[in-house]
């Protein structure tokens, strides 16, 4: 996927500035999967064995699993799809009905959750290298 499919898409980007962040999941963070992104990123991967360690079990400072996995679960299974091809429908049909605003205010809560743990917890959180 990441050969694939991801590199392909970033050889059109201009990556100098953009960090690269995913969850400490085993099948995410092999020390291949690791050691490619922190090629492709330069030194900007925040994950488990990356650059910067994310603090484990700390999915509620992730967008995609404080915000999207749970909007997206209510809109895809509404219908409750009964092959492959409407699932895929559904989850075509989910993301579109995404606006531009939602987004900004999905993010504007995340900084406000990062803001508070850099304000209170901190010090609680062990980073590991």
């Amino acid at each position: 996927m990441i050969t694939t499919f991801f590199r392909a898409k970033l050889n059109s980007t201009n990556v100098d500035d953009i960090w690269f962040k995913q969850d400490g999941a085993t099948c995410h963070t092999s020390k291949e999967t690791v050691a490619l992104l922190k090629e492709m990123f330069n030194g900007r991967v925040i994950s488990r064995g990356g650059d910067i360690n994310w603090p484990p079990r700390s999915c509620d400072l992730t967008p995609l699993d404080f915000f999207l996995w749970g909007f997206l679960k209510s809109k895809v299974y509404a219908n409750n799809p009964k092959t492959i091809d409407e699932l895929k429908n559904n989850i075509a049909a989910a993301i579109n009905e995404i606006e531009f605003q939602l987004c900004e205010n999905v993010l504007e809560n995340w900084a406000k959750r990062i803001g508070l743990v850099k304000k209170s917890h901190l010090n609680d959180i062990v980073f590991r290298n």
